[in-house]
């Protein structure tokens, strides 16, 4: 687990899309497992630039997203399909049908884990895992507590966790409770991971991941089972270290 600093979120975002868009000049087909939130959003205007600059081409490229919210259809303003779109999907030259999320919308959510891990093993597997991480160490919507042999499920959300989300909402009244994410061992099952975090808020997990023992009360702490993980931070996020 290699720990990288930056100055500022700014320049961690520029060094993030760096990251991603040498494993696509290394793979043009390269299947991304990608995050939503705040922490990825330099990330991803920066890849953008890169596609416009006509340095980086998105036509053979597979994502997967980590998770999506529970009974929000794809086209709600706070769906993370939306959100994807905004942020990504509609300015890169990528086609419709090779990005993916979880439908948390579907009659059977249950199935569409099944039917959303069968997905990634139809892929080939992911290659770069995007990750950003929770101030309880959640990773995706995995909580602490979660099994480190999870594939993809549902999960009850952390109030924590619908707090720090609320402000995407016009309340906590509207945040989700269930969402479906990719399991931990789903996240550990990709040939490489990049973890974003900045901020002061982030601060406190970053300090703690770092010493923290294995375990499943905090989620994060699997990544140290795998062999290629990479962390990205910024200034702040790295204040106690």
């Amino acid at each position: 687990m290699k720990i990288i600093e930056f100055k500022d979120k700014y320049e961690l975002g520029k060094e993030a899309a760096a990251f991603i868009a040498r494993t696509i000049e290394e793979k043009p087909d390269a299947v991304l497992g990608l995050a939503t939130g705040g922490t990825p959003m330099d990330t991803y205007k920066e890849l953008i630039q890169l596609h416009q600059s006509n340095q980086l081409s998105f036509k053979q490229v597979r994502t997967v997203n980590l998770d999506e919210y529970a009974g929000l259809e794809p086209e709600d303003e706070n769906s993370y399909m939306t959100y994807m779109k905004r942020q990504l999907f509609d300015h890169i030259d990528i086609p419709e049908g090779q990005y993916h999320l979880p439908n948390g919308n579907a009659s059977n959510l249950t199935e569409e884990c099944l039917s959303y891990e069968k997905l990634i093993q139809e892929l080939g597997g992911i290659d770069l895992q995007l990750l950003g991480i929770g101030q309880n160490g959640h990773i995706g919507f995995n909580e602490p507590g979660t099994p480190f042999d999870s594939k993809t499920h549902v999960v009850q959300l952390d109030e924590n966790t619908r707090q720090a989300n609320a402000r995407y909402f016009s309340s906590i009244d509207e945040v989700p409770k269930e969402a479906i994410t990719m399991g931990i061992q789903s996240i550990l099952s990709s040939k490489k991971i990049l973890l974003l975090a900045s901020g002061t808020s982030k601060a406190e997990v970053i300090k703690y991941l770092e010493q923290a023992e294995i375990h499943p009360d905090f989620p994060a702490s699997a990544l140290k089972l795998h062999s290629d993980v990479t962390i990205f931070i910024d200034k702040e996020a790295g204040s106690l270290r």
